[in-house]
């Protein structure tokens, strides 16, 4: 196994949500060097890659969206297909028709292509078991399985770092909060899976939880 190259850098996976934009910011605070790499799967709510350039060109990110099209064609579901809505509750069982299937794998493995190249070790992503909506490629068992393999498919030594996977939608609010972000976050971020910027359409399943979370925040603050 290679040693580690250089970790006073690092990449990103950047949509310009919440959680990822949360999570920028979060390596921004660390490290000196940050990358942040988006993916264009042709996906419905497609608007989240201008924030993420919007908000890379306001900090001095270096950014790259990489073409991820063929996912599109692969995972037909309610976020990359016009005429499937998305389901406003969550099934009682299987994954809701908003995960797509493969995404968070295929994403974490040209990162860590990506990284490497740089000579860069660490890859930080924003996904969370604590809300994961029933995404299975959120959980940090597969989290750890990816990083395993990832590491003895290129005989290199990644670490995929999730500052999120504890912490609920109302803590990553204070996390944003705590490093100076929430007004970006708040403002500047597209979560809703319609596409709408800052607080959303209000009915799909992230604007809910992207909104019961800042409300609990906001309370507990303001307490």
């Amino acid at each position: 196994m290679q040693k580690l190259k250089n970790k006073t850098s690092a990449v990103v996976v950047f949509s310009g949500g919440q959680d990822s934009t949360t999570c920028l910011f979060w390596a921004l605070s660390r490290y000196e060097k940050v990358i942040a790499l988006s993916f264009d799967y042709q996906q419905k709510h497609i608007k989240e890659l201008e924030c993420a350039k919007n908000i890379c060109r306001k900090y001095g990110v270096e950014h790259y969206i990489m073409d991820m099209s063929l996912l599109n064609q692969l995972a037909p579901n309610s976020l990359t297909r016009s005429d499937i809505p998305v389901d406003e509750q969550a099934p009682e069982e299987g994954t809701p028709n908003s995960f797509v299937d493969g995404r968070n794998h295929l994403f974490l493995s040209y990162a860590a292509v990506f990284a490497k190249q740089r000579g860069i070790s660490d890859i930080i992503t924003g996904v969370s078991q604590s809300d994961f909506s029933g995404y299975p490629d959120c959980r940090d068992i597969f989290i750890k399985s990816l990083t395993t393999t990832l590491c003895l498919a290129m005989d290199y030594q990644f670490d995929i770092i999730t500052p999120l996977m504890w912490l609920d939608k109302a803590e990553t609010w204070a996390l944003a909060h705590e490093l100076g972000a929430f007004d970006v976050v708040r403002n500047e971020t597209l979560t809703c899976y319609n596409g709408i910027m800052g607080d959303g359409c209000g009915h799909c399943p992230a604007c809910k939880l992207r909104k019961k979370g800042l409300d609990t925040f906001l309370e507990k603050l303001n307490a």
